[in-house]
């Protein structure tokens, strides 16, 4: 999805950010992520996020740095997004879609009046995400959907094809990269890769392994 403001650089990211801890939520750079919205304090900061420039920051939750705490510990990294899209449900929820921008990291959590988290953030160890298609050459588009291909004869599952072929290399990694059913953890590392064709390798190294956990699973002992 387009967006109608273009965000070129760092230099034109907000210093502080609103943001959203959801686990197993994957954002990136031009990537489009639908959420159900619906309690107050996500209600409350779309609201505050539409009458400025509709960013709100996504991030997970870090389960290991965060046991036993009150507030959720957070990774250190997460992705910006524009608000896109936003309906009314009638029943006291949003539909919302974010367009991804770029990456971040927390500089520090702000002790802020509002009922949900808000942070400093640095864009700047991202430049790269604020230029579309970058590294798209340096992907391994052959591994990528030989890999897709047995995942998907694996699991029996239906795949168009020739939106697959006709996708650039930056579409194809970064949707599979959302759409992929792997851990938090994993899809941490799917974000914090450092380019394009990490990702991409990533991406083909968490599902092969998910495709021999498969395979063992279904290996009938003697």
């Amino acid at each position: 999805m387009s967006m109608n403001r273009a965000y070129r650089s760092p230099n034109e990211m907000p210093a502080a950010l609103p943001i959203f801890p959801l686990a197993g939520a994957l954002l990136l750079p031009r990537g489009e992520l639908p959420l159900n919205v619906f309690e107050e304090r996500y209600l409350a900061m779309v609201d505050d996020a539409m009458k400025g420039e509709r960013i709100v920051g996504m991030i997970q939750p870090d389960p290991e740095a965060g046991a036993g705490t009150a507030v959720p510990a957070l990774f250190s990294v997460g992705c910006a997004g524009r608000i896109t899209q936003l309906a009314e449900t009638g029943d006291g929820r949003y539909f919302v879609t974010l367009t991804g921008i770029a990456r971040f990291k927390i500089v520090e959590e702000i002790a802020a009046l509002t009922p949900y988290r808000q942070c400093r953030a640095d864009f700047s160890p991202f430049s790269v995400d604020f230029s579309p298609l970058a590294g798209e050459d340096q992907v391994d588009r052959d591994g990528v959907l030989r890999t897709l291909r047995d995942f998907a004869e694996t699991n029996h599952l239906q795949i168009d094809w020739n939106s697959i072929h006709d996708a650039p290399n930056e579409a194809l990694v970064n949707a599979l990269s959302m759409m992929s059913q792997c851990s938090p953890k994993e899809k941490q590392a799917l974000l914090e890769a450092c380019d394009l064709k990490g990702r991409a390798d990533v991406l083909v190294a968490i599902t092969e392994i998910e495709l021999a956990r498969g395979r063992s699973a279904s290996t009938p002992l003697h």
